[in-house]
């Protein structure tokens, strides 16, 4: 991945950022969250005393390794132990800049940066690499699965990626404007150039055109930067669901979960009683596949693999009293009182709302959710014994995990 693209990334480092922001914000998501990572990966039993090394492939103007950075740091001060690594590969000398001048205002020294092509990183950074991160990189390659079968050789032998990868369903629109500019931009014409151009010509679309239907197409009104990569990139694809599964495979890696898990289950959509059954009788993967038909909204697929022989052992399960469930972003207090009230949980992802029912006697349970008590402790709270308290919990935890809300620690 050179010439064009590495130029591009140049003109317009992506995700616009500003190294000033990061005295108000930490930029959080998925992948490469850690306690998500830990949950998914590592089955909530990743001892962070111990050396971490992650790879950000293809690092941009820095949201991931930042994040991960950071929470890595943080895990060394409470917990003492190893220092951490994060290594930031990029093509991009720009996109470099701006992610090492964020790194500098939040004072994270265990980030090393790297500029170059992934398809370079055996020379350039060789692992074994206990995570790998690699977001919007794979489907701009001329080959995607030579750039995932490097990768992927480069885990340690309990190591796991987080991915990022265009969805096709959700970009509807995308594709064909993206030839209709090909052909017709001067070649001569400048970066510049093409973005008015670009411009004129969506100002001028037909209102019956797929990309002007498409509520869930927004980079484009972020600037030069998300409009060049969404309609003007050099090399671009998408995938649905089986190609996604069809492209680990070459690699002998599997999915452990797609993020959120709640859009990939096809009875998120499904209210007959008779299609639940005909769905939930599939295969999980085909499952997947048919939500991803029935939702229509996915402009991307967040994912979390591992190889082959240790990904059914990967997530985090109930299955032990010492484990300690912690919700992301909500306090129990509110969600158990909002659960009782409402006897279901409400989510919004871009504009698709799912309206998710939950299990009897959810609010006492979550209400004890407090990121410090072991499952244990709280089936002991409820006055349960351990058959007891798993049979009522089980409900709630998938609830609460289809939606990327809770996660399992030691």
């Amino acid at each position: 991945m050179s010439g064009p693209v590495q130029a591009q990334y140049e003109a317009y480092p992506y995700p616009a950022r500003d190294p000033a922001d990061e005295a108000r914000r930490l930029i959080t998501g998925s992948p490469s969250f850690l306690p998500e990572v830990n949950h998914y990966l590592f089955a909530g039993r990743r001892d962070f005393r111990q050396p971490f090394r992650a790879l950000v492939a293809g690092g941009g103007t820095g949201d991931g390794a930042i994040q991960l950075a950071q929470y890595l740091q943080i895990a060394t001060q409470q917990l003492g132990g190893a220092q951490h690594e994060v290594v930031y590969l990029d093509l991009s000398a720009a996109s470099r800049q701006i992610a090492e001048a964020r790194a500098a205002a939040r004072g994270l020294t265990n980030i090393r940066f790297i500029t170059g092509s992934l398809l370079d990183l055996p020379q350039l950074a060789p692992g074994p690499y206990d995570y790998i991160d690699c977001c919007g990189v794979l489907h701009h390659l001329p080959v995607p699965a030579i750039g995932l079968s490097i990768l992927a050789m480069q885990l340690g032998p309990q190591g796991g990626l987080g991915l990022m990868l265009y969805g096709t369903l959700g970009r509807e629109g995308v594709y064909p404007l993206q030839a209709a500019l090909r052909q017709i931009l001067p070649e001569e014409a400048t970066p510049q150039e093409k973005l008015a151009l670009t411009r004129q010509l969506l100002n001028e679309l037909p209102p019956q055109h797929p990309f002007r239907r498409n509520p869930f197409l927004h980079d484009h009104q972020s600037g030069d930067a998300g409009l060049y990569d969404l309609l003007l990139h050099s090399q671009d694809r998408s995938y649905l669901v089986p190609e996604i599964v069809e492209l680990l495979d070459t690699c002998d890696l599997e999915p452990v979960a797609f993020i959120e898990p709640c859009r990939y289950d096809p009875l998120s959509y499904l209210k007959d009683e008779r299609l639940r059954e005909q769905a939930a009788a599939l295969p999980l993967l085909e499952q997947a596949a048919l939500a991803e038909r029935l939702c229509g909204s996915l402009k991307t697929h967040v994912l979390y693999a591992a190889p082959r022989h240790r990904a059914a052992a990967c997530p985090a399960w109930p299955d032990d009293p010492a484990l300690i469930p912690g919700l992301r972003g909500l306090p129990p207090a509110a969600l158990a009182a909002a659960l009782e009230k409402t006897g279901k949980l409400t989510v919004t992802f871009e504009q698709d709302r799912l309206e998710l029912p939950a299990p009897e006697g959810a609010g006492a349970i979550v209400a004890l959710l407090d990121g410090r008590r072991n499952l244990g402790q709280i089936a002991e709270a409820l006055g349960l014994n351990w058959a007891q308290f798993s049979a009522a919990y089980a409900p709630v935890h998938a609830l609460l995990t289809g939606v990327n809300k809770l996660y399992l620690r030691l």
